[in-house]
């Protein structure tokens, strides 16, 4: 093999390290971005919280020993501090998403309805409070209640087959064949008396094996002189599957009821519960916090950052003076390293909200009419439409808009909810698709209760609105709602 010299030319795109960051800060999340913040604010000695007065706050970290606080440093020494802190950073690249202007202070931007950062007239709640799963609440319950031995292992074995609806998703003969190992004399028959006891614990209807058991255990716990009782019982018993079918007709001819009672009777059915487990979880609530909020004041609308986001950060002055130049040795190495890293987040930091603020007002300029309106002036947007107007990038669109929200007086969304299709209009307009969703459910809304509209009539109203929609695209919005057919929203009244 002859061995050759070859010169090739090329381009090749290399992200630095403070970019890398800058791009991760950007995509996270506000709860994210407030760990990603304490952890700085942990292992990097120069930075520090602020208070809005300006003077830092030591809560993070030790103040050094010997060394004057920084309300009576002189303007003299702090302007030269800055002045070494600004030679030493020279060579610091300029390169992110966003390129601006920046301080050592990084403050962040105007508290919805004043105060700054203030407590007072906030709504704190207590989350240090545990959730009890439902497997958790039917062991309580199993301690509590006169088991033997043998019952109890039963009962657990029970319980471990029951999913978080609250429905036994294991045939009792596949349970007695896991435990006849251990209990070689346990018959099926003390697994159902077992199963029977459990069927009386709270929630009501839970351990039944579908929907039909579920709601007659409902049923049986409620007093006996309930209204119409008896009725729903017999409904359910006999008739279950004309009940689920909806054919009020053949309801009303078997059951001998009339229209009236029969609504009576199925207004009772409804108030049960069709998951009895899904109101026990072990999950813990998730809260979103806006990371904007828009106001309309005198008649325009107005876009704000969450200062609460991001607190007000700044460089620590007692350890930046420690800094001398032109010392090599470790400790003065590492203090130079620390400060540069946090200019860097600090300026990481004033990137993303400088970027957010402007997505976020480019989307509330072109969605204006969504604001004043609802979701039926919803305009088609997609991705490359804000891109161009703030000439980013898509995928730095993209990574903006995923998991920030925004508070409206219509509500909180997140900014990719603005994001929609359009088909076309006989106009040769183009209508969003969740304007189209909007006036799908406003249909539906407005339906006669007896007779509800197929998705070929909501088609054919659409188009007849000027809308050009398929069946199928009907069908598609409609799932996306959680919105059941046609058969399914008959109802008598």
């Amino acid at each position: 093999m002859k061995q050759t010299l070859q010169l090739r030319l090329g381009q090749q795109l290399t992200m630095t390290p403070q970019l890398q960051q800058a791009i991760r800060l950007l995509q996270l999340s506000s709860v994210e971005l407030q760990a990603e913040i304490q952890q700085a604010l942990e292992s990097n000695v120069m930075l520090e919280r602020q208070e809005e007065n300006g003077e830092a706050s030591h809560s993070s970290k030790a103040e050094p020993e010997n060394q004057q606080p920084e309300s009576v440093t002189s303007a003299a020494d702090t302007e030269m501090q800055a002045l070494d802190i600004n030679k030493q950073n020279e060579n610091i690249p300029s390169e992110l998403p966003v390129d601006t202007r920046w301080e050592d202070v990084y403050e962040p931007g105007f508290t919805p309805g004043g105060g700054g950062g203030s407590d007072e007239g906030r709504d704190f709640e207590f989350q240090g409070s545990t959730t009890e799963n439902l497997g958790e609440h039917l062991r309580w319950q199993v301690q509590m209640s006169n088991f033997s031995d043998t019952d109890q292992i039963i009962a657990e074995a029970i319980i471990d087959a029951i999913n978080e609806d609250g429905y036994l998703t294991t045939p009792l003969e596949e349970i007695h064949q896991l435990l006849i190992t251990d209990l070689p004399e346990l018959e099926s028959d003390e697994l159902a008396a077992v199963l029977r006891r459990i069927h009386h614990f709270d929630p009501p209807g839970v351990a039944a094996r579908d929907l039909q058991e579920s709601l007659i255990l409902q049923l049986q716990q409620l007093p006996a002189d309930a209204p119409w009782l008896n009725e729903a019982k017999t409904l359910i018993q006999r008739h279950f599957n004309l009940l689920a079918k909806r054919d009020y007709a053949q309801l009303m001819r078997r059951s001998q009821l009339d229209e009236e009672s029969l609504q009576q009777v199925i207004q009772l059915i409804q108030s049960l519960n069709p998951r009895p487990g899904g109101h026990i979880s072990s999950s813990s609530p998730e809260y979103i916090v806006p990371d904007v909020f828009v106001t309309k004041v005198k008649g325009n609308w107005r876009v704000e950052l969450n200062p609460e986001n991001t607190p007000r950060l700044g460089i620590n002055a007692h350890y930046a003076k420690m800094i001398r130049r032109g010392d090599n040795t470790a400790d003065n190495t590492c203090l130079k390293n620390h400060l540069q890293e946090a200019r860097w987040f600090l300026k990481s930091l004033q990137s993303r909200s400088e970027t957010l603020l402007k997505v976020a007002s480019t989307i509330v300029e072109r969605q204006r009419d969504f604001l004043e309106y609802g979701e039926m002036a919803m305009k088609p947007m997609v991705l490359h439409d804000i891109a161009e107007a703030v000439e980013m990038h898509e995928s730095t669109i993209s990574r903006v808009t995923t998991r920030k929200y925004i508070h409206t007086p219509r509500g909180i969304f997140e900014l990719k909810y603005f994001f929609s299709s359009h088909v076309k209009t006989s106009g040769g307009g183009e209508a969003s698709s969740t304007a189209i969703q909007a006036h799908i459910k406003k249909l539906i809304l407005d339906e006669e209760a007896k007779k509800p509209l197929s998705d070929s009539k909501i088609a054919e109203i659409l188009s007849e609105q000027g809308i050009k929609v398929a069946r199928r695209t009907v069908a598609k919005y409609r799932e996306v709602m959680n919105i059941p057919p046609s058969n399914e929203r008959k109802r008598l009244a």
